[in-house]
């Protein structure tokens, strides 16, 4: 894995979004009974060095430890305990040595993603160590017994041999945790789609084959429902979302108030529909909303906002690009829909965009976003209200989950950074210059064989990392241009 640690790297520029949560993880500390008539407190002793490691990942991470496990009964235990709780992941230290072969039946019935954590009390080795220092320090010889089992039982999990006080250790832990996190919403993902764009071919996938390997579940919904929830919404409803684009957005004077109320009418009552069903995502394409005949607009300011609040979205029915922003939300802060638009080889760089949604969190701080007045032929129907914004200069993430044949996906991902881009008077929509640090043209010449998809999801920030962990655990290939 060679990106740099998480850290400091990634950034919110607003509120939680309403899939943020700290990772839940149970912690698993293996010892076994043989060292209790030399040692009668060691159990005691280990436990307390288990909640010194709890302590050392501070906020990033919200830790279960029912105590040391000692023998096949605490194992089993502890591990349907937290299968039971719903946590994220296991993270799994040997506080002593421990036989690993008592950890079997657990990690063949366990359901929740494992990281194996190689690490002791102490740092450093001195010449005053005695038999009690061996023995309370012997954790690497025992991970090496339950690393060989993981592998033969076909478990995938990260690994790091590193001392537990570290910000590398802490780091690597909580990128682990969000991955983990990350890799388990996609199993109970529920998506709504909208209507497709017919003949974009990088967009479709099997949905039977797509829910068995990831379990993302999409729904193909009417527009009817929307529309119901549109003629019944309270009018107050509506002018308290108007009233939060003027706290958020520099308005567009241009941008009249009835045009405003039913763009706004609109994002209300997809929302709405999400709650009440209990989607994570949603997908619209923008002629299913055209053709439809019931319309004045179509929905980019709903698209931009709900993604703002934490939904997942991806444009014209796309329910790859849906799911990887819907889990990019839970990897990290503020995931952003977004494609390529065009090369600029004097830059090293490639003009981001979409048609006008854009998750307004990742827009540059000195840079207030705008709600314009925007016309737009594509749909066929009244000026939609569009966020305009560029995104936050520095390091970036950009990723693309790939539909290869029957179960098997692929992400592409390129880290990079955003350029302080310039603003363009005649780009309506949220744009900005990405710079692969790979080059323009090597990244595309990657992307390209690696059949990445003109949709993608970005982060701030380096999060590859947690991708490629991400990775390991649902079994998609991991590709990095």
């Amino acid at each position: 894995m060679e990106s740099p640690a998480l850290g400091t790297q990634v950034r919110s520029n607003g509120t939680a979004g309403r899939s943020a949560r700290v990772p839940r993880i149970g912690l698993l500390g293996i010892m076994q009974e043989l060292y209790d008539e030399t040692f009668p407190d060691i159990t005691e002793r280990q436990g307390s060095y288990a909640r010194e490691i709890i302590g050392a990942l501070g906020d990033g991470v919200e830790v279960s430890f029912p105590g040391p496990a000692r023998n096949r009964a605490d194992i089993e235990a502890r591990v349907r305990q937290f299968n039971a709780e719903g946590l994220d992941g296991i993270l799994i230290v040997m506080l002593t040595y421990g036989p690993a072969l008592r950890t079997v039946r657990a990690l063949r019935e366990n359901r929740l993603p494992v990281m194996l954590a190689n690490t002791q009390p102490l740092r450093t080795i001195t010449d005053d160590w005695d038999m009690s220092h061996l023995t309370f320090n012997q954790g690497v010889h025992g991970a090496q017994d339950m690393a060989n089992t993981l592998v033969r039982l076909g478990v995938p999990f990260p690994v790091i041999s590193e001392d537990w006080r570290s910000d590398a250790f802490r780091e690597f832990v909580t990128d682990w945790a969000h991955a983990a996190q990350a890799a388990q919403s996609m199993r109970t993902m529920r998506l709504a789609q909208f209507g497709q764009m017919p003949g974009m071919g990088d967009i479709l996938t099997d949905e039977a084959a797509f829910m068995r390997a990831l379990g993302p579940q999409t729904d193909r919904v009417s527009l009817g429902t929307i529309v119901e929830i549109m003629d019944g919404l309270p009018d107050e409803d509506v002018e308290a979302a108007m009233a939060e684009d003027r706290e958020n957005f520099e308005i567009d004077e241009n941008l009249g108030e009835e045009q405003h109320a039913y763009a706004s009418r609109l994002q209300v009552a997809f929302e709405r529909y999400l709650e009440r069903e209990g989607y994570d995502g949603f997908s619209v394409y923008f002629d299913a909303i055209g053709d439809d005949g019931r319309f004045e607009q179509i929905h980019m300011l709903a698209a931009s906002n709900l993604m703002a609040k934490g939904y997942g979205y991806g444009g014209e029915g796309d329910m790859c690009t849906t799911a990887l922003v819907t889990a990019g939300h839970v990897l990290a802060p503020d995931a952003h829909f977004t494609e390529m638009y065009a090369m600029d080889f004097e830059r090293d760089s490639v003009l981001q965009s979409h048609m006008g949604e854009g998750n307004w969190k990742v827009a540059r701080k000195d840079r207030k976003p705008k709600l314009i007045d925007r016309p737009l032929g594509i749909g066929g129907l009244d000026n939609p209200p569009t966020v305009l914004f560029q995104a936050e200069p520095g390091t970036a993430t950009l990723v693309s989950l790939v539909p290869l044949e029957g179960e098997r996906y692929r992400l592409v991902v390129s880290v990079g950074e955003v350029l302080d881009t310039e603003e363009m008077p005649n780009v309506e929509m949220p744009y900005f210059h990405f710079r692969p640090d790979t080059g323009v043209r090597a990244c595309l010449d990657g992307w390209l064989r690696h059949g990445g998809t003109h949709h993608q999801c970005l982060h701030l920030g380096d999060v590859s990392r947690r991708w490629e962990m991400f990775c390991e655990l649902t079994g998609v290939e991991y590709a990095r241009v």
